[in-house]
Parts: structure tokens; C-alpha cells; sequence
């Protein structure tokens, strides 16, 4: 490592780059004349960090080099030829940060590497007590790992800050860690050193933005907490009430008792032993002379640790040898060893270094002397001493005195009591003339009372509460424990620079937040923790004068601290022995302002041992650098040292001739530094980082930088000097009014909004610049927040709008002279613009001038675009910047104008009728008092006058412009008005026609140039309210189309309706809602002004208190097409509308269970009554009647079944049953006969009992109550033949309805949907045009469809190829799709199967469950079927008549195909509508259609169940016998689990088990063609079965099958096999009776026969 050390040469071989120049200089010495020296690097430095007598500095591609005094590997490197940090090469560092004498790096991943001294574990490597880890040569690696997670977590860190004896970092999470020994660490623990990285508990759930370490101090910049969270007051309030907030408390934290101010438990002992006589002389030994208060001395013995919390400790760590001989340290290094490169240019007062020793030999003797005056408990050691900043902090030269084992190694010290002493490269040593000069100073100091420590607490008891005003409460995390906000943060502001790794902290949307904190914890003896006192802080406190300044960078020195606001504001406290703190202001144990020239804005500072730099922006756009602390002086040596020295007494009055300027100085030099990005500052070092100007890239950024800086800290004043004040004020709303006072307080949201936004963005532009090597340029704030700058722009610039529209400025104005007074210089000097003579401030230029930012914005980005290629995209995003603000700049403009001629307008037309008009938002376009235009075919004396605004077009009459009065106006609302020039006919009028919603004018112009000027704004006008640029698009075509919202108030359908949706050239049209005052209300679609499409509808019924609601279709304003109606009356009626009536299909429930008549109506509508074929099922009486209707009365053939089994069919005739009908009861009982009303007979009819016997004749009186009869009875003989004609008047289904003829309105609305007139009267690409459009429609308005939904809707969107003719290869193609459409109800086949499926359980479901209307039943399905066929037909052009023949394929040769729909005969596929769909139709059917069957096969079932049970009694080969199966097919062998075992005699159910299994399938299917391949499967496993035992070529014959295939049946046990087969009987597919299937199917049903009729003896 130390081989590889780089020359000047080297370095300077290659081209010196332009960025990262680095110049360094010393804070103090002749040097600081010559100006800072330039460090020469091949390679940018991006970062800098300098530490007491070293420094790190990071260049690109992350490598480290260091430079100076590196004791841990006895170099001493010159800055010129700094040395690489070898074993840093490939991690990619990121950031390098320098304590007091060791290092640290962060690289990209997050990792921490230490290196340098590590005696109070600051470097944190290892826990073993041995020498070896005193100091650490090379950066090794240092875990930080979060233990309270599950598993442990490493956490990744993205800051890091050291100071002497103690490192912090700040993770991603914004959540602190540290390690080394003292009190600035924030740690609850009383062990140090702290060897791993511990989380500070205390900031734990803040969010820490930034970090800083002074040697024995540390300062965290947090993120407030939301106000609810922290406090209910603002922090404007809590800086008023700040007193009172924190008294409370703190008087709390007194009467607790338990914490002394250090934040250390007080114990019994100690508060025994808090003599303020022992511990004043104690004090006086301290060479510094300050106050010692809470160094280990103080409270020997008593205190479990002292602010230097690591005292104690180090000494055990220390090798034995060290105590005895600390001159040959373990470093090896000799100890009068000449560090020549950095003394070389410190000139060091001592020329030679045995004036040095001298020095040093008597000032331990002195200390020897003074040795009786301390108590024989004191065992304070040297480091004790040189270490607590007590001692050392006072001047530079004892500042050097803090690195232990330095100071050990080159001290002889003989015993543990030595006194601080000089090291041989202090500029200034320490001289014994300076410590009486402090001891005396201390003594006075005591003897008054002035002294803040614990010694004098006592003499204080009844202030402590007050003296205490800014501690902390009881250090419970009550305060912090909120719970935890993290955001991961790639990087943010630090004292000593950047990081490279990513973007600046945010507050949630990208921009740094300026809602901060200051919270400091450690030593405090200097004052440096700012709360007022010099006392230690173990825990992290806030520091509370500084809550609210927007702090948003804080920098520590070794014993000052300092901070910068957003508005460029310096902040310092703490130790100000040589000016550091840039103010003489007292105390300094709080923060105070530093004293800076006008017009210098601070945006960067540094903290060295006694020196603070600052960079600024000055008159020009390069920065300057300010320095403040100690000066070159003329005086000799000696006396340099002494007044430095003696300082401490007089810092509060410096009185004497100082060597420090009172306020920062200018550093002269900076100018030709080029553009400065950051600075640091450590030790007696001063560094800076500049950039040259390549191109004017760095100075457009500067610039942009400079100004915005500028105009929040403008903002900032006219906030506090004019707007706050004003608002705040009793006599604000007297004054201005209620409307203006309102504007005002928008106005100064707006304002406050504006200025946050800028104060974030200067903020960020900041921190932009000390990284500006590392960062694109595409990510400023500009460019990746246009729209939220645009937007709070225009809301600004529209509240001063609209503020001086209303005339409010001039009531501001008086307000202003009276409220401001003395301040309106000051006022006066922040407007920009010229002044009146009489110096009076002008308040619209002074709130408009924030609007020339903007064009300050485009003109940077311009700058910045210069730079790059056209062709990059930095050169688009930048140019594109660059147009949109300056578009918006001139659109503001712009706007600014209108306000103030609508300001003037109204102004001219005073006056009460005017203000009517007068609104905020209005702006004055155009009038024609100056632009004549008047109305068309207006009467001669009548006068017009036109004003358009912004927003509406008003027309007044009977105006006399001059005196602005008018006796009537009308305001035509822009939003809904359309404008059309005429074009010029004979008449040669230069005429524009307005069309509003209700009415429509012409405008007549004087000239065509008026014509054209008033079409242009009234166009431009239109565009603008509609969203447009505002540009005006060509006459007339400006928003033909659009949505607004209006107010009906003429006589029509609409009047007093309130409209909002889509308009059409003055008309009602697309999407919207229109209500109207009565309670109507009507949303969906609109056609040409009325209602046409989808849409919903309340109207009130006022009689029941209850709205009707309709949800469907509707044309021309009338309900039309299909629809659900919810009556008031709690009826639904769901169907087709025609003209806004019933009509076609509909179903009608009125009523629930509940009331009194509660029925069910399904079935035709003609306007509005029902007529042609429906079922009315009356729930009440349990009746169902399916027939004809006419008028709302039954009235035809028709069908009445009753819950009880009573049977009628018949004629109808005026609602009642009327003329022949036929009556049949449950027990068969039948009765044909003359009806004259429901159930009652008169007339001829006949009477046939269940047992056959037989009465004719006259029958009179009703079925239920008893008939009269008069006629012939007569029993039938055994051979008599049948009497046919009887017969044929009880047959079933004479006066029944056909099957054909029944349903037709539910096929006709299909049609209908096809776009068909009838069946089949249509074009068949409407109908496939109509498909398309409604699956799409549908598909945009349900939003919560399903993945596979969706996929269905899209497939079933693609129009099929339905134009060709159908062949074997795409007839499956079809039986696809029509799947697939059957099962979307959306698609009009698949509306239609819903629809039969709903009219047939209807029908046959509930009362209609009646075994006679079986038949009917079935025909029903078959006309179904061929009505629907006829449809799929209509689409398919290629199908063949039912039972046509589908060919092959033309060019392939004939494949085979078989499938469950289709059967084939040679190479040839028959279709018939029930192979094709039945499949569809038939699954959900089934129910009510199998329930039927069942009840008519209901006695023979009973029989065939009986036989089954008996005969399954018998084991199989009983059985088998007993049926007359032959032996050779009864099976020896079954399979159990894989296992073969023989049949034996008593072995049941072993036998053809495959077959019984697969034919007890036959109820799990509904098609007869599915039933059917069951029945052939079961053959298949039977033949499968039997093949062993016979011969390959086996062929069944039927006296063979039958009685085995009959053993297979009953071992079946089918349920209702009768009715299987009669379904499959009376549904099967015609084309496969006479076939193999066909065959199969009657053995089947001649086993059923059998099993009936077997005799079971």
C-alpha cells in the first residue's frame, strides 16, 4: 500500500479534466494568503472529506485516495501526489467521509468500510481487547445488522459521518447507527467502547434526513412529524408559544427528579457528593480554563460515565506497556517524528523542536505543582484531560490535543495526573500566561454565578425550571415513539459533500421536504448542542428554536455547529473563540443568525476545528466563498498564541483587538475558482470542489440555482412583510368585503403553495449541485414535475385574477397603508417593477411578478439544451421543458391581461345591475360597444348589446352602453352554445348563427372583418371552456360534439330538467343524465334530443310513496326493446316494450308470496295487454292455466292443471271456460263435456270412471261441488270391442295449443335481434353486424367480467365464416361456436335458450307437473328444436335440411369421423336439429321433463323396482342360472384391487362388474344420443368380458345376449329406468333407429319388459 502512491507526475500526464477540480488551503497561517493550491488529478474528485490532519477524496469510478498525516501507517502523504486506497478498487464507493484521525467509505451496495484510529472502537472492527486493534491500516468491512428483525437483517447504509472518537451512519430505512465511545453516540448504554454498529433508539420512527459529527458532538437533521402527530399547533404558533410549551415540560422533567441534565440517572452517591466547593476547585486545574463541569474529575468515583463516556475505559485498553513508556508507541512511529507534509505548510510557530519540548516540560511541571489542590479521589488520566473537549475546545491549539494515542505516544508522562499539552504540529501551543489568564476568568466567572454546569446546582435550585428550559423531558420515547414512516433514501445533504448514489431526500413526491428538525446530543460544554446550556446530552434532543426555520443542511465543527435554511439563512452556536460562528452574538448556546451582507445567499457550508466556510450565491451566478474565523494577523508568533489562548474569557465581548471579522468574510480568491459545488472544511483545512463552464452547462445550472434561491427567499419576504399581516388582521373582512375577502385568503393559499413549492425546488436545485457530476440532467425538478409546477402556476396566477377582477386591490391597498405603516419601504424595495412617483407600492405588479419566473425557466433549460446533440434525448426532454414553459409563461400572460381589462370594463360599467354579472372566474373577451353586432330582424329602436366572457355570451336589451344600463339580459352559458358562420348569400348580411339547447338567433356584423373577429373569439372562447388550447379551431367545428351540463327552462319533455352528458350540435346526444324537479330521473343514452338506447329510469308514484324503475332499451324518447320494469305496486314486468308499451314477449309477476293475489304471468303482449299464447300461473289458488288469451282474458284452447291433479282442456271463451272441453281427475276419472263457466258442466258430455265403466247423457252442476246427471250407464263387457268414438272424445291434447304455435314471441324477439323483421326476413350480415355490436357493447359496460368470461366474449366477437357451404371439416366448427354462444346470454342464440329454459320450467314446473302433460311437453322441445334450427339456418347458410347430408371436403379424400352428434352412414354425415341441438337445449330441460316421465311411468316403475329388489337378492351364478344364461359366459375369475380370485356359489355382484358399472352411467346423462353410447359401452365392456372365454371370431346372437345383458340390468338397479327409456325412445335422433344403436337400444328395452312381466316364483 504505501508503495503505491501516485506522483504529481503521473497525475499530471494526463489532460486535466474540467469537472471535480479540487483546490485546498489552510484555514489559518501565511498560506491563506497565496490563495488555495490546486490539486491536480487525472480523474474529476466528486467528494472531498478532510479530518483533523487528513483528508479522503473520491473521484470517478469510485476510487479513494488519501492524503496527510496517515498515522495508522506512518505516512505522511503530500495532497499534491495523494496515495490510492489499493484495497478499495472494484467496491465502487460512493461516498468517503474522515474523522478526526480515521476513515470511512461507502460503497454502492451499502457496505461501510473503516480504516485509521480505532482506540475508542470508532472504526467498531473487533471486540478483542489487544493491541491490535488500536489503529486499522486498511479499510476493512463493518456489518451493520439489525437485530431486531427475524432473521437479522443487514442493513444498507447510504450516509456516513465521523468525528473524533465516535461514527454515525444513516440507513436507506432513515434510521441512525453508531458506534465508538462517548455520549455523542445516542446510545442507552453505560460500556464503551461500542464496538458494532448499535440503532439509535431514541431517533427510531423519525425520519433522519441528514447527519453531522463534531469531535464530541453529533447533530441529526429529521423530518418533522405531521402536527397531529407532534403537536395540534402549526409551527408558526409553536414558535410564539414556545415558552410555555416547553416550561411544561420541563418543569415536569424537575419534579421528576430521576435525571440530572446529562441524562444520567442520579444516584444516592452522587448526590451525596455534588459539593460546589470541591468541584469548583477541581475545575481550576484545567488547562483550557473552562469549565470542567462534567469531565470525570468533577464527579470521581460517583458518575458511572462522564460526557467523554469512554475515559475509563480506554485505559483498560491500552497495553500495560503504554502507561509506563508511551513514547515507543505500538505504531512504531518516533515521537518527535517531523510530519513534514503537513507542517511544511502550516509553518508552525516553533521553528524548532526544542522550544517545543520545553514548552512542554513546563507545562506538566506546572500541572504537578498545582496537583494539591485537587482531592485524592481525582485519578483523572492524561487522556482525560486531552480528550474532553472541556479542555481542549477553546482554541485551535488544544483542539489538536484529542487523539489519545498520539498524544500519549509523544507525552513523557509519569503518572496519570498529566496535564494537556501541544503536539509538535499544533499552529499554536498552549502557554502558561493564557491558563492563569482562564483560570482567573473562571474564578470570576464562578463567583458570579455564570457558570451553566452541575457544580453550582445547587445555588440555583429555585431557576433550575427556567435554566432548564430546553431540556428534555424524562427520556422516555413518549415524543418519538411514533410509529415508524420509512421510505428508502438513496442519499442526502452532509457536511462534508455529496453522495453520487441517487436523488436528494424527498417528502413522498420526489422533493426535499423543508418540515425539519435539528436534534443534537453529546458534549456541550462549548454550547455547541444549541439548547441553551453547557451540559451534556446522552440521548438525541431537539433543538426547538429551530423547529419551523426550514433547516435543510446542518454542519458540524469540532466544537460549533452550524445550519443553513432554505432561505439561505445561516444558523451557528457553540464555541466562537475565533469568530467561527460569523456573529458576536450572546449566548452562544443557541442558535443565532450570522451576520451576512445583503444580498449574499448561502447554499453550502463546512465546519472545521475553528473556522466555518460558507458558499453563497452573490450579484453574479457564480458562487463566492465566505469564510469566518481566525485571520492571518501582523502580530509576532507569541502573541498570536497568547490572545488565542486567553480568548475564552472575552468571547462574549471581544473587545480587545480580535484576529476575527464579526460577520463571514469574502474570500477574494473565488473568483477564479471557476463554478464551486461544495466545500468542506477539517482541522485547520479548507477544501472546494469547482467546475469549469464547459459549453455555459455549469452556468445555466448555477443560474437556475441562483434564481430560484432568490425568489424564495422574495417570496419568503413578501409572505412575512405584506400577506401575513394583512390576513391575520381583525379588519381584514370589513374592509375588502365577504367575496374579496374569500379571494384574498385563496389568494394567499395559493401564495403559500407557490412558495413551498419553490422553497422545495431551490432546496433541491442545492442539492443538485453538489453532486452535479453525478447527476442527469433529465432528473431536475423542472423536468419530472412539470405538471405539479404548471398547475400551481395557473392556480396562482388565476387567484390574483381573480382577486383584481373583483376589485380587491384597491381596498388592499388602504388596508396596506394602514396595517404596514413603517414597513412600506421595505415593501416598496421588493418591487420590481417601476414605482409611481409617489413611491407607493404597487401590490398587482408587486403579486403578478412571480409569473416572470417561468421565462426565466425556459430561458435556463434553453441554455442547458445548447449543450447536447439534437439528437439525444437530453436535448428533447430539456427543449421540450423549455416549450412548456414558456408556452405557459405566455399563456399566464396572457391571462394577467384579461384580468385587468375585465378590471377596467367593470370599472367603466359600474353599476348594480352589472354586478350581477361581476363573478371571480369571468373575464371580458370582446363586447360590442366597440364591435358593433346586432341581433337579426331587430326592431328599429330596440338596442343590443352583446358582451362575451370567458364563459357565457350575454345579450342585454334596452342598453344604452354609454350609462351601462340595461332593462333585460340573458346569459347564454358557453359550454352549451354552437356557433356556425352563414355563409354569405344575396342578402349580403355578414351573419354568425348561435344555436343553444332551446333556441337559436343570428348575429348580423357590420363588416366582415367584425364578423371574423367575433367568430374567432367566440370559437376561441368555446375551446378554452372545453378543455381546448384555447387556439380556436376552424369556424364551426369547435365542439360540435362534447359534454356539458344545463338547465332546461323552456316549455317541452325537458322543462325545468337538469341535463348532464353528451351533447350533438345543440342537441342531446350520447351518454348523460337528465333529472327533472319532480323526482324523474333518467340516465343512459340519448339520440338527436331524446332517449334512444340503454338506459334507467325512476319515475315517483306519488299515490304509493314508491318510485317505478325501468332498466332497458329505448327509441325516440319511448321505451322500446327490451326491459325490466319495477312497478310501484311491487309487480316486475321483464320483456320486449314497443312505443312505451308491452308488447311481444314478456313475463309479469305481480305481488310477492305474502300478499293477497300473487301470480305469475308468461307469455305474448300486444300494446300493453296480453293476447296470443301464454301461462298464467295463479299462486293463490294453485292454478295454471296454458292456452290462448285475447284483451287480458283468457279466450281459446287452452290447458288449466290444478295443485290437486285435475286435468282440463278446453275452450275459453270471455275469461271462462266455455263450449266442449275434457276433465280428467287424479284417479283418471274423465268427464267430456259443455262448459259454461270454470269447472261447471251443462250439456251433453260422458263420464268415464277409472274402472271403465261408462255414464252419458245430460250432465248439469259444477266438478266440485257434485253433478246432476241424466243419462245411461254403462259397464263394459269383457269381449266388447272399444268404443272408438268414446275414446275419441276422452284422447288428451284435442283442445291443446299446438306445439308449433305456442313460444312464437320468444323466437320473434331473437329474430328481432338479428335485425330480422319475421322468420327468416332479414340480410344475414346485419345479423352477424348486430351479434358483433351487442357482444361488444356488452363487454365495455360490464367492467367485472371474468378472465374466462371475457375470453368467451372475445371469441364469440369474431364474426365465423358463415358463407360457405358446410362440409364434414367445419360443421364441427359450427357445433363449436353455437356452444359457446348458447352458454353467453349476452349473444341473442344464447338470450334465447335462457328464454326457452325459462318458459318451460314456467310451464312444467310446480302445479304444472302433471303426467298428462307429457306429450305436450315433448312436442314442446321438438317445435323448439326446429324453430331454432331454422335460425341457426338463417345464419349458417351451408346446413342442409333437418336430415340432410353434410359432404367431405372437396379437396381432401373422405376421413372417418364419428362423434356424439353425428352418425354415420358410409362415409357420409347425416345432421337433423337434435343431433345438432339437443346437446344445447336438453341438459336444462331436463328436470322438469324428466320429472314427467317419472310421474306417467310411476306404476310400472313401482312394479319393476319390485322384481329388481327380489331378484338381486340371489348370488350371481344363482342368478345367472335362473335367467338361463349359458355356463361357458359365466365368468370363473374377479379382480379385487389387482388381485384375481375365483367366483364361488355364495360370490355377489362379482360378475360383468365393468358393464354394470358403465350402464349405471346412463343417469348421469341427458341427450338420448349420450344415453345411447352409454348402452353401447355397456355392450363393448360385456364383449370385452366374455372375449376369454370364446373363441377371436365370437359373434353375438340374440338368444345368447339377451338373458346376459338382462343379468347386467338388474345388477344395475337403475332408478326410473322406464322413463330413461321412454325419453330416449320418444327424443332419439331418427337417422339411428334402424341401426346398430337402434338395435342396442330395443334389447334394452326388452330387458325392462322382461324384468315387468318376470315371474318372480
Amino acid at each position: 500500500m504505501e508503495n503505491r502512491e501516485e506522483g504529481p507526475a503521473d497525475e499530471r500526464a494526463a489532460t486535466p479534466p474540467e469537472r471535480g477540480l479540487l483546490h485546498i488551503w489552510q484555514s489559518a497561517g501565511p498560506s491563506a494568503h497565496r490563495g488555495p493550491e490546486r490539486v491536480l488529478l487525472s480523474r474529476p474528485v466528486l467528494q472531498a472529506a478532510l479530518g483533523e490532519h487528513h483528508g479522503l477524496l473520491l473521484t470517478q469510478g469510485g476510487l479513494v485516495y488519501s492524503f496527510g498525516e496517515l498515522l495508522w501507517r506512518d505516512l505522511s502523504v503530500p495532497v499534491s501526489a495523494p496515495v490510492l486506497e489499493v484495497s478499495l478498487l472494484g467496491r465502487m464507493v460512493v461516498r468517503v467521509a474522515a474523522g478526526g484521525f480515521h476513515c470511512g467509505a461507502l460503497s454502492e451496495q451499502g457496505n461501510v468500510y473503516m480504516w485509521g484510529e480505532n482506540t475508542a472502537g470508532q472504526c467498531g472492527l473487533s471486540e478483542r481487547g489487544t493491541t491490535a486493534n488500536i489503529t486499522v491500516s486498511e479499510p476493512c468491512p463493518v456489518s451493520v445488522v439489525d437485530n431486531d428483525v427475524v432473521p437479522p437483517a443487514v442493513v444498507r447504509v447510504v450516509d456516513l459521518a465521523l468525528g473524533r472518537e465516535h461514527s454515525l451512519a444513516l440507513s436507506a430505512q432513515n434510521e441512525l447507527w453508531a458506534w465508538g465511545s462517548g455520549c455523542q453516540l445516542g446510545l442507552v448504554t453505560s460500556t464503551f467502547p461500542v464496538w458494532r454498529p448499535q440503532k439509535v433508539e431514541h431517533l427510531a420512527g423519525r425520519h433522519v434526513i441528514q447527519v453531522a459529527c463534531g469531535a464530541y458532538h453529533s447533530l441529526a437533521l429529521v423530518r418533522s412529524l405531521p402536527p397531529q402527530n407532534y403537536n395540534t399547533q402549526t409551527p408558526s404558533e409553536k414558535r410564539e408559544r414556545g415558552h410555555s410549551v416547553t416550561e411544561r415540560e420541563e418543569l415536569f422533567a424537575v419534579d421528576g427528579g430521576h435525571y440530572c441534565p446529562l441524562g444520567v440517572e442520579l444516584t444516592e452517591a452522587m448526590t451525596g457528593e455534588t459539593s460546589p466547593r470541591r468541584r469548583g476547585a477541581r475545575r481550576s486545574l484545567q488547562p483550557g480554563g473552562r469549565s470542567a463541569g462534567s469531565s470525570p474529575g468533577s464527579a470521581a468515583g460517583s458518575c458511572p460515565f462522564s460526557e467523554d463516556g469512554k475515559a475509563n475505559t480506554k485505559q483498560k485498553n491500552l497495553p500495560v506497556g503504554t502507561d509506563s513508556d508511551p513514547l515507543t508507541q505500538t505504531d512504531g512511529s518516533p515521537t518527535s517524528r517531523p510530519l513534514s507534509g503537513w507542517r511544511s505548510k502550516k509553518n508552525s510557530a516553533f521553528p524548532d523542536e526544542t522550544e517545543l519540548q520545553n514548552l512542554l516540560q513546563k507545562l506538566s511541571s506546572h500541572s504537578l505543582e498545582m496537583r494539591h489542590t485537587s482531592g485524592p479521589g481525582d485519578t483523572d488520566s492524561l487522556s482525560s484531560y486531552t480528550s474532553d473537549e472541556s479542555c481542549v475546545s477553546s482554541t485551535p491549539s488544544t483542539d489538536l490535543l484529542t487523539s489519545s494515542y498520539k498524544e500519549e505516544s509523544l507525552i513523557k508522562s509519569q503518572n496519570n495526573n498529566n496535564s494537556g499539552v501541544a503536539l509538535p504540529y499544533s499552529s499554536s501551543p498552549v502557554c502558561l500566561e493564557d491558563v492563569r489568564l482562564c483560570l482567573e476568568a473562571e474564578n470570576k466567572a464562578l463567583q458570579g454565578q455564570k457558570s451553566s454546569s452541575l457544580t453550582n446546582i445547587n445555588q440555583k435550585g429555585i431557576v433550575a425550571a427556567n435554566r432548564r428550559l430546553s431540556l428534555p423531558g424524562t427520556p422516555t420515547r413518549g415524543r418519538n415513539g411514533s410509529p415508524r414512516r420509512r421510505r428508502p433514501c438513496a442519499c442526502r445533504p452532509s457536511s462534508a459533500g455529496w453522495t453520487p448514489a441517487a436523488a436528494p431526500e424527498e417528502a413522498g413526491d420526489g422533493l426535499p421536504c423543508l418540515e425539519t428538525e435539528v436534534w443534537s446530543w453529546g458534549r456541550g460544554s462549548e454550547g455547541q448542542l444549541g439548547h441553551g446550556d453547557q451540559l451534556a446530552r446522552l440521548q438525541p434532543l431537539c433543538i426547538k428554536p429551530l423547529t419551523g426555520e426550514e433547516v435543510i443542511q446542518v454542519a458540524a465543527g469540532s466544537h460549533h455547529s452550524l445550519a443553513i435554511t432554505a432561505h439561505c439563512q445561516v444558523y451557528s452556536w457553540g464555541s466562537n473563540m475565533c469568530g467561527q460562528l460569523g456573529h458576536v452574538n450572546s449566548p452562544v448556546t443557541v442558535p443565532q443568525q450570522a451576520k451576512l451582507s445583503d444580498g449574499l445567499r448561502v447554499w453550502d457550508l463546512s465546519a472545521g476545528q475553528s473556522h466555518s466556510l460558507l458558499l453563497a450565491d452573490g450579484d453574479c451566478v457564480q458562487p463566492v466563498l465566505l469564510y469566518c474565523g481566525q485571520q492571518q494577523e501582523s502580530v509576532s508568533s507569541a502573541q498570536s498564541e497568547r490572545s488565542t489562548q486567553s480568548r475564552k474569557s472575552c468571547q462574549r465581548s471581544p473587545n480587545r483587538a480580535e484576529s476575527y471579522t464579526v460577520r463571514p468574510a469574502l474570500l477574494p480568491f473565488c473568483i477564479e475558482m471557476g463554478y464551486i459545488s461544495s466545500v468542506s472544511s477539517g482541522g485547520q483545512s479548507c477544501a472546494l470542489l469547482a467546475d469549469q463552464n464547459v459549453m455555459g452547462f455549469i452556468s445555466a445550472i448555477h443560474e437556475l440555482a441562483s434564481r430560484e434561491r432568490q425568489f424564495y427567499c422574495w417570496l419568503s419576504r413578501v409572505r412575512k412583510l405584506l400577506l401575513t399581516p394583512l390576513r391575520t388582521r381583525e379588519s381584514v373582512s370589513p374592509s375588502l368585503g365577504e367575496s374579496c375577502t374569500h379571494l384574498f385568503f385563496s389568494l394567499c393559499e395559493s401564495f403559500g403553495r407557490l412558495s413551498v413549492l419553490i422553497g422545495r425546488h431551490s432546496t433541491s436545485l442545492s442539492y443538485f449541485l453538489h453532486d452535479v457530476q453525478g447527476r442527469d440532467v433529465t432528473s431536475l425538478p423542472l423536468l419530472t414535475h412539470t405538471e405539479h409546477f404548471v398547475d400551481v402556476y395557473k392556480e396562482y396566477c388565476s387567484s390574483v385574477g381573480n382577486f383584481q377582477v373583483m376589485g380587491g386591490f384597491q381596498s388592499l391597498h388602504k388596508l396596506s397603508l394602514e396595517c404596514l405603516g413603517s414597513q412600506q419601504t421595505t415593501l416598496a424595495q421588493l418591487c420590481v417593477s417601476d414605482q409611481s412617483v409617489s413611491g407607493d407600492v404597487d401590490l398587482v405588479s408587486l403579486l403578478y411578478w412571480p409569473l416572470q419566473q417561468l421565462h426565466q425557466y425556459s430561458r435556463v433549460l434553453l441554455k442547458l439544451a445548447a449543450c447536447y446533440d439534437v439528437l439525444t434525448t437530453e436535448y428533447q426532454t430539456l427543449h421540450q421543458g423549455c416549450t412548456q414553459y414558456e408556452s405557459l409563461s405566455l399563456s399566464l400572460l396572457r391571462k394577467k391581461k384579461e384580468a385587468e381589462t375585465t378590471f377596467l370594463f367593470w370599472k367603466t360599467h359600474s353599476g348594480k345591475t352589472t354586478e350581477v354579472l361581476r363573478l371571480p372566474q369571468r373575464r371580458l373577451v370582446c363586447d360590442c360597444s366597440n364591435r358593433s353586432l346586432t341581433l337579426q330582424n331587430a326592431g328599429r329602436f330596440s338596442n343590443h348589446w352583446f358582451m362575451l366572457f370567458n364563459d357565457a355570451l350575454v345579450h342585454t336589451q334596452g342598453t344604452i352602453p354609454s350609462q351601462s344600463l340595461f332593462s333585460t339580459h340573458h346569459i347564454y352559458p358557453l359550454t352549451c352554445l354552437w356557433v356556425k358562420p352563414v355563409t354569405e348569400d344575396s342578402s349580403g348580411l355578414y351573419a354568425i348563427k348561435i344555436t343553444c339547447p332551446e333556441e337559436s338567433f343570428t348575429l348580423v356584423a357590420t363588416t366582415p372583418q367584425e364578423k371574423n373577429k367575433w367568430l374567432r373569439s367566440i370559437n376561441q372562447a368555446l375551446d378554452q371552456v372545453l378543455g381546448g388550447g384555447g387556439q380556436g379551431s376552424s369556424p364551426g367545428v369547435t365542439g360540435i360534439s362534447r359534454t356539458a351540463s344545463y338547465q332546461f327552462t323552456g316549455e317541452g319533455r325537458f322543462k325545468d330538467a337538469q341535463y348532464t352528458g353528451g351533447w350533438l350540435a345543440g342537441r342531446v346526444h350520447g351518454r348523460g343524465t337528465m333529472k327533472w324537479p319532480d323526482g324523474r330521473t333518467y340516465s343512459g343514452n340519448f339520440k338527436n334530443g331524446l332517449e334512444d338506447g340503454y338506459g334507467e329510469c325512476l319515475i315517483p308514484n306519488k299515490v304509493l310513496n314508491k318510485p317505478d324503475s325501468y332498466q332497458g332499451h329505448w327509441r325516440d324518447g319511448k321505451i322500446h326493446g327490451f326491459g325490466k320494469y319495477k312497478y310501484a305496486s311491487g309487480e316486475v314486468y321483464e320483456g320486449c316494450f314497443s312505443d312505451g308499451q308491452r308488447h311481444g314477449y314478456g313475463m309479469l309477476s305481480s305481488g310477492k308470496l305474502a300478499k293477497k293475489s300473487s301470480s305469475v304471468f308468461i307469455g305474448h303482449w300486444v300494446h300493453d295487454k296480453k293476447t296470443g299464447y301464454g301461462v298464467y300461473d295463479d299462486i293463490t289458488r294453485g292454478e295454471k292455466y296454458m292456452g290462448l288469451w285475447l284483451d287480458e282474458q283468457r279466450h281459446g284452447s287452452a290447458v288449466v292443471v290444478t295443485q290437486y291433479g285435475v286435468y282440463y282442456e278446453g275452450t275459453f271463451r270471455d275469461n271462462k271456460m266455455s263450449g266442449p272441453g275434457l276433465l280428467v281427475s287424479d284417479d283418471d276419472t274423465a268427464l267430456h263435456g259443455e262448459f259454461t263457466d270454470d269447472w261447471i258442466v251443462n250439456g251433453k258430455g260422458v263420464l268415464s270412471l277409472a274402472n271403465g265403466d261408462c255414464l252419458e247423457g245430460m250432465f248439469s252442476g259444477e266438478w266440485t261441488a257434485g253433478l246432476k246427471v241424466v243419462g245411461t250407464y254403462t259397464k263394459p263387457v269383457v269381449d266388447e270391442p272399444d268404443n272408438k268414438e268414446r275414446n275419441c272424445l276422452l284422447r288428451l291434447g284435442q283442445y291443446v295449443v299446438p306445439a308449433a304455435q305456442r313460444w312464437l314471441c320468444v323466437f320473434d324477439e331473437c329474430w328481432s335481434r338479428l335485425g330480422c323483421d319475421g322468420a327468416g326476413r332479414g340480410e344475414r350480415t346485419t345479423a352477424w353486424d348486430n351479434i358483433a355490436v351487442t357482444i361488444t357493447t356488452a363487454r365495455r359496460h360490464s367492467p367485472d367480467l371474468s378472465r374466462s368470461q371475457t375470453k368467451v366474449l372475445e371469441c364469440l366477437e369474431f364474426i365465423p365464416q358463415h358463407g360457405e357451404p358446410v362440409n364434414t371439416a367445419n360443421y364441427d366448427n359450427i357445433r363449436r361456436y353455437l356452444i359457446k354462444a348458447c352458454e353467453t346470454p349476452l349473444h341473442p342464440l344464447g338470450w334465447l335458450v335462457e328464454t326457452l329454459v325459462t318458459v318451460y320450467r314456467m310451464t312444467y314446473v310446480g302445479v304444472g307437473s302433471n303426467r298428462r302433460l307429457l306429450r305436450q311437453a315433448v312436442q314442446e322441445v321438438q317445435a323448439y328444436l326446429t324453430h331454432f334450427y331454422s335460425i341457426v339456418r338463417f345464419l349458417f347458410q351451408g346446413l342442409p335440411d333437418d336430415g340432410g347430408i353434410i359432404p367431405d371436403p372437396p379437396a381432401s379424400p373422405s376421413k372417418s369421423r364419428h362423434n356424439s352428434n353425428s352418425v354415420e352412414q358410409g362415409s357420409v354425415l347425416v345432421v337433423c336439429c337434435s343431433s345438432l341441438l339437443l346437446p344445447l337445449l336438453l341438459p336444462r330441460l331436463y328436470p322438469p321433463l324428466f320429472t314427467l316421465y317419472c310421474l306417467q311411468e310411476e306404476q310400472e316403475e313401482a312394479q319393476y323396482w319390485d322384481r329388481i329388489l327380489r331378484l338381486n337378492k340371489q348370488p350371481d351364478q344363482s342368478l345367472l342360472s335362473f335367467l338361463g344364461v349359458k355356463e361357458k359366459f359365466w365368468p370363473v375369475w374377479m379382480s379385487i384391487l389387482g388381485e384375481k380370485k375365483q367366483i364361488v356359489s355364495s360370490s355377489k355382484d362379482a360378475c360383468f362388474v365393468s358393464a354394470v358399472e358403465t350402464l349405471q352411467q346412463i343417469s348421469t346423462t341427458f341427450t338420448p344420443s349420450d344415453k345411447l353410447l352409454v348402452i353401447q359401452k355397456t355392450f363393448d365392456e360385456l364383449t370385452q368380458e366374455v372375449k376369454p372365454m370364446l373363441d377371436d371370431n365370437f359373434l353375438w346372437c340374440m338368444d345368447d345376449l339377451l338373458p346376459l345383458f338382462l343379468f347386467v340390468v338388474l345388477r344395475a338397479r337403475i332408478r326410473n329406468l322406464g322413463a330413461e327409456v321412454s325419453l330416449i325412445e320418444d327424443l332419439m335422433d331418427p337417422n339411428v333407429q334402424h341401426g346398430e344403436l337402434g338395435l342396442m337400444f330395443t334389447t334394452l328395452k326388452a330387458c325392462y319388459i322382461q324384468i315387468q312381466q318376470e315371474s318372480i316364483t
